[in-house]
């Protein structure tokens, strides 16, 4: 490094970007064409968010010194950034019509395909790049978002495995990604140590501060989540748009977890989105709403959030959103009693050593019903992993499908998936060996078949609540999983797929007979000690105390991997119920669909009956 870049290094080692430019124009003067203070001009005025005289520079590069294709990379990024993306294709096209196999170029065109919203196009580009440097850190980051866009989350954790080995990494930027990679992907341990790592060795990256302010919010660390924030004051200045709207979400999501209602309500109007297609932030909205009783608010963001989520889904489900498609529809795919007798007798675990499954439709109470269990010593849960889905997909390579094909399933199949479930389990938490795995994904209610061919002993506990209280909520919810997000898109597709999984469940399990211990949400409510104690007695637990300790366990947890991380480390309380009563002018239209499930569970939809009008 030359001596006169040592001063404008230590500038950029701070993130102090208008110190760093200052110190490149003072040099410039005494030569207006050296290329290694140019680059750094670009990059400094780029860091400031000042994308014209950023773009002008980049040019300006690539006029002086046009055999050079990484100041025309760098060009196109900076008219990425600022939104020409048109332009910015023409040249990253240019770039790698010359130089195909450049990993950083074909990188770069992957987050152009990103922002255009061409998801698959963005994974195979990024997954070319990947074949020429698998050992990139920026490579595989950028890869696994390109992933995660794509909702092939098991693909991007793969793709982010060897993280620990590459820090510090050098481009904070980089790391800051992966942090935020890290709690989308549902490891918010991992997420805090990138993103505390980046804060304690650049102190003055607010851009940082902000996403480990947001992580501390996510881990439920909310006095830490404040304090970082207050280091912001009076430090905004030069702050780039992007971080300043991302501030507002944040500080609006504490104000709002403060029980400020008013005051998180006006950062977010004021706020606005964060970008096109920001359907996080009218989910936020809305929530705020709802909690200040503005019922037409909360439906008019919902609505937002709605129409947002769906033009982001359609690039990556699209077949979910033809007409006539079933919005789940593994749902009404069902074993008959004649496929059913065909299935061969085989050798399988006991209860006591098979997993607990904890199921229902999203929102009935599965994670309060999990917290439970975990809080006992003799227990042991994991956030929703989507295990048999996978299985599934394994199975489908080899033409066998579920649950159609389960007769065709032999002795080694089912203790060869045995063993592929435990490794599964075994790769996602510290496997405590005293204790019994507790499987909480709502939805496996729907891989009956399946689960019953590999753990016929096992012990479900099947989570309940009245249907428009469960219809409402996920209507609310921002959820991660693509299928289950494109079923929750409009009030008729959710209470239709509400239905079609009930009606699943109830069929497979008068077929099967599983041994099945239904938990109202409305009796917690009433007697959690009761509850917990028919809860033990099923399990044969012995002692049933622990079990109501769930909320201060869960918030020694940290990260919990699911909607209501807010609300399970508070003690049981009834403000979710018969919260659809004040949304009924809304509900109403869907009655007649939910009608079947209202009338085998019990629930009334009498304003002033009990909830449940019989057991």
């Amino acid at each position: 490094m030359n001596s006169d870049l040592i001063p404008i290094a230590a500038a950029v080692r701070v993130a102090d970007w208008r110190e760093a430019e200052r110190l490149v124009r003072v040099r410039l003067q005494a030569d207006a064409t050296r290329e290694d203070l140019l680059t750094m001009l670009a990059v400094s005025l780029q860091m400031q968010g000042r994308a014209t005289d950023a773009i002008e520079a980049y040019e300006r590069l690539t006029q002086l010194f046009p055999g050079r294709s990484e100041h025309w990379g760098n060009y196109a990024t900076a008219l990425r950034e600022a939104g020409r993306l048109d332009a910015a294709a023409t040249i990253y096209e240019r770039v790698l019509h010359d130089a195909p196999t450049d990993a950083g170029q074909l990188v770069n065109y992957a987050l152009l395909k990103l922002q255009q919203r061409d998801y698959a196009g963005a994974r195979d580009v990024a997954l070319r790049a990947y074949a020429l440097e698998p050992d990139s850190p920026r490579v595989r980051i950028h890869a696994a978002r390109a992933c995660q866009a794509c909702r092939e989350y098991e693909d991007a954790e793969d793709l982010l495995k060897p993280w620990r080995q590459w820090l510090p990494l050098e481009d904070d930027g980089l790391q800051q990604e992966l942090g935020d990679l890290q709690l989308a992907l549902g490891d918010g341990d991992s997420a805090q140590v990138l993103l505390e790592d980046l804060v304690r060795r650049v102190p003055g990256n607010i851009h940082a501060i902000v996403h480990l302010a947001s992580a501390y919010e996510r881990l439920n660390r909310l006095p830490e989540a404040e304090s970082l924030l207050s280091r912001l004051a009076g430090r905004l200045d030069g702050a780039s748009g992007e971080v300043r709207m991302e501030l507002a979400h944040v500080l609006a999501k504490v104000a709002q977890r403060k029980g400020d209602l008013a005051e998180a309500q006006a950062i977010l109007e004021d706020a606005g989105l964060r970008g096109e297609g920001d359907y996080a932030h009218y989910y936020l909205l809305a929530e705020v709403r709802a909690k200040r009783n503005d019922v037409a608010g909360t439906m008019q963001a919902l609505q937002s959030a709605h129409a947002l989520h769906v033009e982001d889904l359609k690039h990556v489900i699209p077949k979910r959103f033809e007409p006539g498609a079933s919005p789940l529809p593994l749902a009404d795919v069902r074993v008959d009693a004649d496929a059913y007798r065909r299935w061969p007798a085989l050798t399988a675990p006991e209860a006591q050593h098979s997993p607990v499954f904890i199921v229902g439709f999203p929102r009935s109470g599965t994670t309060l019903l999990e917290q439970m269990l975990d809080a006992h010593p003799r227990l042991q849960s994991m956030d929703e992993n989507p295990f048999f889905n996978k299985l599934s997909d394994q199975l489908a390579e080899q033409d066998i499908f579920v649950p159609q094909d389960m007769a065709r399933l032999g002795q080694r199949d089912c203790d060869e998936l045995r063993k592929r479930y435990l490794g599964m389990v075994c790769d996602t938490i510290p496997r405590r060996w005293d204790t019994q795995i507790v499987d909480k994904n709502p939805l496996n209610m729907l891989w009956l078949p399946l689960i019953h061919r590999l753990f016929p002993r096992a012990k479900f506990i099947l989570a309940l609540r009245h249907p428009c209280d469960v219809i409402l909520s996920c209507y609310m919810q921002n959820f991660r999983s693509s299928v289950l997000a494109a079923a929750c898109s409009d009030l008729q597709r959710l209470a239709t797929s509400y239905v079609a999984s009930m009606q699943s469940w109830l069929h497979h399990a008068a077929l099967f007979g599983p041994d099945v211990l239904a938990v109202r949400n409305e009796d917690i409510v009433a007697d959690v000690e009761g509850q917990a104690a028919r809860i033990a007695q099923f399990l044969d637990l012995g002692d049933a105390a622990p079990l109501l300790g769930f909320h201060e366990h869960a918030r020694r947890k940290g990260f919990i991997g699911t909607p209501s991380y807010t609300q399970v480390i508070q003690p049981v309380n009834s403000r979710g119920m018969n919260r659809w009563l004040r949304y009924r002018e809304y509900i109403e239209p869907v009655l007649p669909i939910l009608e079947p499930m209202l009338r085998h569970w019990g629930y009334s939809t009498d304003d002033a009956a009990d909830t449940v009008a019989s057991r």
